[in-house]
């Protein structure tokens, strides 16, 4: 492996084993410094920010993509808050998660520690740069950032503010650092660095986490691309299930707990349809209908294909499905769904309770907009990801999700006979 990204997990294990044993207070201390220290480059970041955005935009990059690569001094702002935000949340490093004591009289914990060093491999997103290391720094370990080539002048400058802060309040530097993004490889030595990076978390396109989850040694938390729907049934409060639908897709369409697929039950899609329809129009969305949406909506809606039901959109653009049943909603949400967030409008209890019951994902919504699932709204502070995998972690990433445990055996002199 190239020294650069050895040398880099080598500083990081040291100071994930200074960072470990760091008291809450000092974690606190550093973590409110960086977010004053934001603030007071925020001049700075966004300048740095302008040049990655301007050659975004002369190379033709997608609308979306530049929306997540903009910083403004709102968003700046905004991940100073929320980096206070994570100083403010419980400290999850020696939690007592279960203890006992057994027969013998050895007293048994068993507490949470952290990770060690994580490796974040993401695309153009500066927040995810701050996001990240304020996370991982209040659980104790160590980041390694390894950010996009289109944001690596935002990246530089993000990273360099927050290391000076944790500097001055006493803490490792090198508990944050960024990898090189002008080379592709350092994205498959950090995938090879297993014994030096406990864990690799990617952050991005289908892609990207495919690249990761199949080609690592490292042990992987997938976080999934979101193909979230929502579900009107044939009970919902139609004006409810309007906002609730528009504010999913349009609300901000970049991000993966966007709605990508209406479903509509057939028993009010003919009074449904042309409220909803409208509603989308008028929020700048275009909708890729079925054969009975493009019935009640005519030449304003494109023609649906496999293609729409698989697809994550990232824009103002939403598949569209009248459905016979709940349980039809169901199964296409079973055969399409990317397993991130999905949800449903509806009045009947028991309709939410089979929703529930038998709709597999991370997130589900009764009556309430897919763009919840986020670790700020669900009060969690920033979050490292939402995974989408079973094991270790499911659904947005807090704080408790970057740490492991270990057990602690206390006895007094006992022996195994």
């Amino acid at each position: 492996m190239p020294s650069t990204v050895t040398d880099l997990a080598v500083r990081a294990r040291a100071a994930a084993f200074d960072l470990a044993a760091a008291p809450r207070g000092a974690k606190d201390a550093a973590l409110l410094a960086v977010a004053d220290a934001l603030e007071a480059a925020a001049p700075a970041l966004v300048a740095a920010n302008a040049a990655d955005v301007r050659r975004a935009e002369e190379a033709g990059t997608p609308a979306a993509t530049v929306d997540r690569l903009t910083l403004t001094p709102e968003r700046v702002a905004a991940i100073a808050a929320d980096t206070r935000h994570v100083a403010s949340l419980p400290d999850p490093v020696g939690e007592v998660v279960r203890g006992s004591t057994l027969p013998n009289g050895l007293e048994l914990r068993q507490l949470r520690v952290p990770l060690g060093v994580v490796g974040i491999v993401y695309e153009a997103r500066p927040n995810v740069t701050v996001d990240a290391a304020a996370l991982c720094l209040k659980s104790g370990n160590a980041v390694l950032l390894r950010g996009s080539s289109s944001a690596a002048a935002s990246n530089a400058a993000l990273v360099a503010v927050v290391r000076e802060a944790l500097g001055k309040a006493g803490l490792p530097e090198d508990a944050v650092q960024l990898v090189p993004a002008d080379d592709r490889e350092t994205v498959q030595q950090l995938m090879r660095a297993r014994g030096l990076v406990d864990v690799l978390i990617p952050r991005g396109g289908a892609s990207l986490i495919r690249t990761v989850v199949e080609g690592s040694t490292v042990p992987v938390i997938e976080t999934g691309t979101g193909n979230c729907h929502v579900y009107v049934d044939e009970a919902a409060d139609l004006d409810m299930a309007s906002r609730i639908v528009v504010n999913a897709k349009a609300q901000r369409p970049s991000v993966c707990n966007a709605a990508e697929t209406l479903l509509v039950h057939e028993a009010v899609a003919a009074e449904f349809l042309p409220r909803v329809l409208a509603d989308l129009a008028d929020a700048g969305v275009t909708v890729h209908g079925d054969e009975a949406v493009r019935g009640i909506g005519g030449d304003a809606v494109l023609p649906a294909g496999e293609k729409d039901w698989a697809e994550e959109y990232l824009s103002y653009d939403i598949a569209a499905a009248v459905v016979p049943s709940l349980d039809a909603a169901v199964e296409h949400i079973r055969r399409w769904s990317s397993g991130h967030t999905e949800a449903i409008v509806t009045g009947s209890q028991a309709a939410a309770r089979r929703f529930v019951q038998r709709v597999d994902a991370a997130a589900v919504a009764v009556n309430a907009s897919t763009r919840f699932t986020d670790g700020a709204e669900f009060g969690f502070g920033a979050e490292i990801g939402i995974s989408t995998q079973k094991l270790h972690a499911r659904g947005p990433m807090g704080l408790p999700e970057l740490t492991s445990t270990k057990y602690v055996v206390t006895g007094e002199g006992q022996v195994r006979s």
